[in-house]
């Protein structure tokens, strides 16, 4: 029944979140009771400087879940959410644990990435590669300002979702991904894409030599 895999997602985030702490870029626990409130925004296009940033504490932040033994599941844009830390600096948090697993935990929220975000050629099951090509594409979102192979705005209906998801998926199945000569951290994108990385100290390994 869809409550019981809403409660579900619950009891899985709030435990998540009493495993990794208070994480100063994982947003606050702010489950009350049974009442969930959750803070949305856009994604934008961001400077280079911010984009070398965002792909760099994107990845150490997975490296962190994954020591916690943490699988996200869903790592896309709309999870990221830019947090004012003063009147002139921005800072971003990632949310909705919901959907995450924990084997030492026993936890399944039972979630996969959404198209664009999710390896259609994989297992349907959440491993530690599953982030990792989320994260391939969104540092492509962060670059581009737009998912892969969509070039416009939110989706206005639900068969425009489902046509780019039909769509997305048959590329990426095929092996077919975004061009991404002459963008920064194309051959990162493209290596999160094909699984060529052994892990995500692999992945924050290579990025951080973008910042020297």
């Amino acid at each position: 029944m869809l409550s019981d895999k809403i409660a579900n997602n619950f009891l899985v985030e709030r435990q998540i979140f009493q495993l990794v702490g208070n994480h100063p870029r994982i947003v606050r626990d702010i489950l009350v009771g049974t009442t969930y409130q959750e803070t949305k925004t856009d994604y934008f296009l961001l400077s280079l400087a911010m984009a070398i940033f965002s792909a760099t504490w994107t990845i150490n932040l997975r490296r962190f879940l994954l020591q916690c033994g943490v699988i996200h599941s869903d790592i896309r844009p709309e999870n990221f959410l830019v947090h004012a830390t003063s009147s002139t600096s921005l800072d971003l948090w990632l949310c909705d644990f919901g959907g995450s697993t924990c084997e030492e935990l026993g936890l399944d929220g039972g979630h996969l990435p959404d198209s664009g975000f999710y390896d259609p050629k994989s297992q349907p099951e959440s491993n530690p590669h599953t982030d990792i090509f989320s994260i391939g594409s969104v540092i492509y979102t962060i670059v581009t300002g737009h998912w892969p192979y969509r070039s416009s705005g939110p989706f206005r209906t639900g068969d425009e979702m489902e046509e780019y998801r039909q769509k997305v998926d048959h590329l990426f199945e095929l092996g077919q991904f975004p061009d991404v000569n002459g963008l920064f951290a194309g051959k990162i994108m493209m290596k999160c894409w094909l699984n060529d990385y052994v892990s995500a100290d692999d992945l924050f390994r290579e990025i951080s030599l973008l910042n020297d």
